[in-house]
């Protein structure tokens, strides 16, 4: 997250943490985008991503202007809740499958992003990425998607999955090393 969007997302969490009602739109707007791409990844169709989105959305003003507590990373808090809500989905939901693999990849190649790439050192192309992403543990292919296509910082990823810091840095590295190890140097294509 560069200087500008670390200032906006200061200015927004002092806003909500000031109950100020008039900023959520604005919210809404930066957030929007993310949020339902996080959650298209994770769901079967384009109208459960839509709804569970806007389940998202509705679920943070809730919390927000009904509870004392105060937000400290919009980033996380936002993320949090669209995690948990995908995972309400299927529990409510047992008779919807999980996306297939072969749907997962298709999506990212959809919103392939370019720090994906940069991320691992343009080592390969999509399509080797593709395939080493299929052959990665879900929890490592969710460290991976939040890193390098939502661009979360650790702290807001340990606070996405509940789990320390340090333990969403050996996630990244662990996934990071299998994506290395899988993912042909481009000098050895040669």
């Amino acid at each position: 997250m560069n200087i500008q969007e670390k200032f906006k997302e200061k200015y927004y969490v002092a806003r909500l943490n000031a109950r100020d009602q008039k900023v959520f739109e604005d919210v809404y707007d930066h957030y929007i985008d993310r949020v339902y791409r996080y959650i298209f990844f994770k769901v079967p169709t384009q109208e459960d991503a839509e709804d569970l989105t806007s389940e998202v959305f509705f679920k943070a003003w809730q919390y927000i202007y009904t509870h004392e507590r105060r937000i400290e990373y919009l980033n996380a808090f936002l993320f949090q809740i669209a995690r948990n809500t995908v995972v309400d989905f299927y529990r409510r939901k047992t008779n919807v499958e999980s996306l297939s693999d072969e749907e997962t990849m298709r999506r990212i190649e959809d919103y392939r992003q370019q720090n994906l790439l940069a991320g691992m050192d343009n080592k390969a192309d999509i399509r080797e990425i593709e395939r080493v992403l299929k052959s990665l543990k879900d929890e490592y292919r969710e460290v991976i998607v939040l890193k390098y296509i939502e661009e979360l910082s650790t702290a807001e990823i340990s606070k996405i999955l509940n789990k320390s810091k340090g333990a969403v840095r050996i996630l990244v590295h662990r996934a990071m090393t299998i994506l290395r190890k899988n993912i042909p140097d481009s000098n050895e294509k040669k």
